[in-house]
């Protein structure tokens, strides 16, 4: 997929992971639309972009709601033309364990996952005719392993993997190309946020994280997603550990639900409290 000349979505982009993927996008010659729900976020990213010389607009939306993913579609048109690459990268976790109400639930999977859905139904129809588009999907490698402590948050992660891979078996031949990026540990406000929680379940979800691998900036990412992206390939792991954790899953499932037994036993885990409760 050519970079160079897109006009290009990113969502989640006021810090993380989305701010290094619209700054990367645009570094690469796309005319970037920058979308979060945290405006002043969404501003400071459009404006270090602006000042190296480079195309963006901000605008504020919440990406889980149709209209804000419309609302996004017709301010690229408006300013640059036709979306070309649709970023979908806003994410949130949820609280940990089985004791999530409802709400917690819906929000998770409106955001995680039916937001990749909208976006899809709005602009892969349009791409079919064009016989061209790329679709991005930032998931997690929680979408392939598993997250311990947050059931919301891993359901949902897997569920977005196997939407992009829905998109890609489907549509592949029709020139619509995904990209699905599946990082572990990355330095962002979310994880650090979860690590810095006063829940004991969410401190344990994070140690999960940061213990089972290293730790990695968002532009390292950012720069292999792009590299997926242009190399018009499905899968993207910017961290090896996860494509080796992937594959002894999928060597042994059941030796590896064991594992994950005995690892999360290892980072002292209240299974009661994950499992049943919350708060």
């Amino acid at each position: 997929m050519r970079i160079e000349g897109s006009v290009t979505i990113v969502t989640g982009a006021g810090s993380g992971i989305g701010r290094a993927l619209a700054e990367s996008f645009a570094a690469s010659g796309a005319s970037v639309v920058v979308s979060d729900i945290d405006i002043d976020g969404a501003r400071r990213t459009t404006d270090g972009i602006t000042a190296a010389g480079h195309a963006a607009v901000v605008r504020h939306a919440d990406a889980s709601k149709p209209d804000g993913i419309r609302g996004l579609i017709d301010c690229a048109a408006d300013n640059f033309g036709p979306v070309d690459i649709y970023v979908a990268n806003a994410g949130v976790t949820g609280p940990p364990g089985l004791g999530l109400v409802e709400d917690d639930w819906d929000r998770t999977l409106e955001v995680n996952l039916k937001a990749h859905v909208r976006a899809a139904v709005m602009l892969v129809p349009d791409w079919v005719k064009r016989g061209a588009g790329c679709f991005v999907s930032i998931a997690s490698a929680a979408g392939l392993l598993t997250q311990i402590g947050d059931a919301a948050y891993t359901v949902s992660k897997h569920a977005a993997v196997a939407f992009a891979e829905w998109l890609a078996v489907t549509y592949g031949d029709s020139g619509v190309h995904v990209t699905c990026a599946c990082p572990m540990g990355v330095n962002t406000p979310l994880l650090n946020a979860t690590l810095e929680s006063s829940d004991t379940a969410h401190r344990l979800s994070a140690r999960a994280i940061i213990n089972a691998a290293a730790v990695v900036e968002p532009q390292l990412v950012a720069d292999a997603t792009l590299r997926a992206v242009r190399e018009d390939r499905f899968l993207s792991l910017p961290q090896a550990d996860a494509r080796n954790l992937f594959q002894r899953k999928a060597a042994d499932h059941d030796r590896w639900v064991l594992g994950m037994q005995r690892y999360q036993n290892s980072l002292g885990a209240d299974v009661d409290r994950l499992t049943a409760s919350h708060g």
